[in-house]
């Protein structure tokens, strides 16, 4: 009888599930915690690394290089190099970054810091990608192109610039801007974070 009785389940202490249920479920422990997010991090990493490839192709296709002097081609080059680096403390900011996750991930509200944590990344990261390219393509113009410079700012989609001296000085400004607004933006973001886990943490306190 007591035998019997100890076989029985009272729902506390589910039975195993066969394979066929529980296949799934490091699929389910996956999205259930933070680390689907580095996802984000990972994904925007390897577009870094593929930006210059990209202005390489498309350079090819537009056919760019075929009509143009020495030193358009040299002037592009530099500036192909310079969106190399670029891409690559972009792909260094959003590889490192995505261990921040790690510290996140036991707290009980994830998924409004983990935002914030991505706001912050891309806003660090557009404002250094602007900073860095149209400072140094304006150097690059400025120098080897002088009035001929807007042929060249003009295929990399910024000839809305009248003189690539102004790229020096805006963009950097432009850049900083840019990370500090996103920046605000994702501590306010946190703030709810931090006053939801805090609030929470206290109840429990007082509870005990």
């Amino acid at each position: 009888m007591k035998e019997f009785e100890a076989n029985q389940n009272d729902g506390s202490n589910p039975p195993e599930e066969s394979p066929f249920f529980d296949f799934a479920k490091p699929y389910f422990d996956f999205i259930g915690k933070g680390k689907i997010y580095s996802i984000i991090y990972v994904v925007m990493a390897v577009i870094n690394l593929l930006i210059p490839l990209a202005v390489i192709l498309v350079v090819i296709e537009l056919g760019f290089l075929k009509n143009s002097g020495v030193r358009i081609i040299v002037a592009f080059m530099l500036s192909w190099l310079i969106i190399a680096f670029a891409s690559w403390i972009g792909f260094q900011l959003w590889w490192y970054r995505k261990a921040v996750l790690k510290k996140i991930e036991s707290a009980d509200f994830i998924a409004t810091p983990v935002i914030s944590e991505i706001l912050q990344t891309f806003g660090e990261w557009l404002g250094t990608f602007i900073a860095i390219i149209g400072a140094g393509i304006g150097i690059i113009a400025t120098i080897f192109l002088r009035d001929s410079s807007n042929h060249l700012l003009r295929n990399f989609g910024i000839g809305f610039v009248e003189y690539s001296p102004l790229l020096i000085i805006v963009c950097p400004v432009i850049g900083f801007f840019i990370i500090v607004l996103f920046r605000f933006i994702a501590e306010q973001i946190r703030i709810f974070a931090s006053i939801a886990n805090s609030t929470k943490d206290i109840a429990a306190k007082i509870k005990k």
